[in-house]
């Protein structure tokens, strides 16, 4: 550990303590007409408001961290680019399914590899599952911070190095399992959408990745294109996409290595190329459960079309969307798709355990002028397009219609290829979700 954070830690320990639950600005005042009577010279005083702002923000994104007073937090984007609780916890529950159900044959998973450390936030619920774990970090400052708070968070086993991704991945030993959470910017500061255009590019890893790891697990931001990086990458057996009150936060793709050393091995002596991702199964998370399937059944499953708009309508989460599995959505809960391109579906019966939201159908509204009043008469209503040439800042300029309110509009396209607007009121479960 840095000796002047140790000896900062030291001497402002308990005024952090006293003070952690005030605001950091107010704090920065007190000490920057009071420090140094108070014997804080200007360094110690920085370091007080960033524990205190730290803790502060751990304490809702990751409080079993701030279970320990005498941790250090790091700047403030370090806090903001970590994995909150939920979302490591969730790596962490999948890695321990990889080791507890891997087969006789194969022998117990004891060593993982984190080559993009940052906070550490996503290593502290991963690495007690291994009996060896190494933590790779190339900012010196977020290093040394690891090697200081890692052993308070009972990680007393792990590893801490200072080192780039590819470097370390080149000369490190063989390992279970690699973690990855690559940088989602390029050089100019602009964010990828392609998984090769991320640092480190995965894709260049892999040759020395199926040489050194079991298993790897990669972070992908929601932004990406996903069904490309699985193809891309060739060997995802599972692609997690997590959804948090409605917005798709995470995805997780679990890559067998070995797999795509065996199916390479098969491809070159039978001549044929593999199919690429067809055998990857999604697993798609939200507070209302888990939806899965593979790509294979989305791609053979027929999900039948709606001739009458009526009864229920159903929009998926936000983590079945990002997915694509929509065929099977529809084919599975036995409702029926709007349009091929119009990802909503009709059902004859209101579901609120379903992956998601559901809307009871008041009336359904075409393009004509006169029909429009209707919808021009609500004054306020929440507006969604789907399969529309128009965005909804148009059409919500064209119907005269406030933001908000009780009434939910969907603007789309029917089997029939027509276009109409569905004026629907949302459903409430009667009985909380759990």
């Amino acid at each position: 550990m840095n000796p002047d954070f140790s000896v900062f830690l030291l001497k402002t320990s308990d005024f952090i303590a006293e003070h952690r639950h005030e605001r950091p600005d107010a704090v920065a005042l007190v000490l920057a007409n009071q420090g140094e009577k108070m014997g804080f010279d200007k360094e110690e005083s920085a370091f007080i408001v960033r524990q205190i702002e730290g803790w502060q923000k751990l304490s809702a994104k990751v409080p079993r961290w701030t279970e320990s007073s005498t941790l250090i937090y790091p700047p403030r984007l370090s806090l903001e680019q970590c994995s909150s609780q939920v979302a490591a916890e969730y790596k962490a529950k999948l890695v321990e399914r990889i080791i507890t159900t891997s087969t006789s044959s194969e022998s117990h998973l004891k060593t993982m590899v984190d080559l993009t450390g940052g906070l550490g936030v996503d290593f502290s619920f991963m690495a007690p599952l291994f009996d060896e774990a190494t933590y790779v970090e190339q900012r010196e400052e977020l290093v040394q911070l690891a090697l200081h708070n890692f052993p308070l968070l009972g990680l007393s086993h792990a590893n801490c190095l200072c080192g780039d991704a590819v470097t370390h991945l080149s000369a490190m030993k063989s390992v279970d399992l690699v973690y990855l959470d690559p940088a989602r910017r390029d050089e100019h500061g602009r964010k990828t959408v392609r998984i090769e255009d991320c640092t480190p590019n995965v894709l260049e890893l892999l040759p020395k990745l199926r040489e050194k790891a079991r298993w790897l697990l990669v972070k992908l931001s929601p932004m990406l294109d996903v069904h490309q990086a699985i193809t891309a990458l060739g060997c995802v057996n599972e692609a997690h996409v997590v959804a948090v009150d409605g917005e798709c936060k995470e995805i997780l793709l679990l890559c067998d290595l070995s797999l795509q050393r065996e199916t390479q091995t098969r491809s070159r002596a039978s001549s044929e190329e593999p199919t690429s991702g067809t055998a990857t199964r999604w697993i798609c998370t939200s507070e209302k459960g888990i939806f899965a399937f593979t790509q294979q059944e989305e791609q053979t499953t027929l999900c039948p079309m709606a001739s009458l708009i009526e009864g229920y309508l159903y929009e998926p989460d936000a983590a079945v969307m990002k997915a694509g599995g929509y065929k099977t959505f529809g084919m599975r809960y036995g409702l029926k798709k709007l349009h091929p391109n119009t990802h909503l579906f009709v059902g004859e019966h209101a579901d609120c355990t379903l992956p998601a939201r559901c809307f009871r159908i008041l009336e359904v509204v075409g393009f004509q002028k006169k029909a429009l009043r209707t919808i021009t008469a609500l004054k306020k209503a929440n507006l969604t397009v789907r399969n529309f040439p128009t965005s909804v800042a148009e059409l919500r300029k064209r119907l005269k219609l406030a933001e908000g309110g009780e009434y939910y509009l969907f603007a789309c396209t029917t089997a029939q290829d027509e276009k109409v607007i569905i004026v629907t009121e949302k459903v409430i479960p009667t009985v909380p979700l759990v």
